[in-house]
C-alpha cells in the first residue's frame, strides 16, 4: 500500500500585477498555512519520504515551509507537468514516483488536486489553499495508480485546523 499526500498550494499574492501567474509568491496568509499544515503532518505522523511540486514560485515556497515544518532533509523535485496539469497528468506523474517511497507529498494547483481527489477515491471536496487530502493507494507500486485506487482517509483545511 502507498500513501499519496496530496496539497494545494497555499495562497499567493495578488499585489504585483507585473508578475505572471507562475512567479507569483505567498501572501502572508500562505505563508503562515503553509507551515503550520507541515506541523499537521508532523503532528499526525505523515511525514513524506518523498516530495515533488511544481515549478511556480507558490509551490515552491510551499514546499520549503512545509518541509521546513516537518524537519526533513529531502530534496523537494519539481515536475513542469504538475503546474496547469489535468487530473490525468497527475496521474501520470504519481505513477512515476520512486518505488522507495511509500508516502509522497504532491503539492500542486486547483483544479486539477480536486479532480484528481474525486477520480482516484470518489469523493467530491473542495480543496481551498494550502489543503490537504491524505489518500491511501491499494497498490504495491506507484505504476499502479489508477481511478478508483484510493480512499481518502483525511482532507485537512487550513481554516478548520487553525480554530
Amino acid at each position: 500500500m502507498k500513501t499519496l499526500l496530496l496539497m494545494r498550494h497555499a495562497k499567493s499574492s495578488w499585489t504585483d500585477p507585473s508578475l505572471s501567474d507562475f512567479e507569483r509568491p505567498l501572501n502572508e496568509r500562505g505563508r503562515r498555512a503553509a507551515p503550520f499544515m507541515g506541523g499537521v503532518l508532523k503532528r499526525e505522523g505523515l511525514i513524506p519520504d518523498h516530495i515533488i511540486c511544481s515549478p511556480a514560485k507558490r509551490t515552491k515556497e510551499t514546499a520549503e515551509l512545509v518541509q521546513a515544518a516537518v524537519e526533513l532533509d529531502l530534496d523537494i523535485g519539481n515536475d513542469a507537468r504538475i503546474y496547469e496539469a489535468t487530473a490525468g497528468e497527475l496521474i501520470e506523474v504519481v505513477s512515476e514516483m520512486p518505488e522507495t517511497a511509500s508516502r509522497a507529498l504532491l503539492i500542486g494547483h486547483n483544479p486539477s488536486s480536486e479532480q484528481f481527489v474525486q477520480i482516484i477515491t470518489g469523493a467530491i471536496e473542495a480543496m481551498p489553499t494550502a489543503a490537504l487530502a491524505v489518500i491511501d493507494l491499494d497498490i504495491g507500486s506507484w505504476a499502479e495508480i489508477a481511478p478508483g485506487k484510493g480512499k481518502l482517509r483525511r482532507l485537512f483545511r487550513p481554516k478548520e485546523e487553525m480554530q
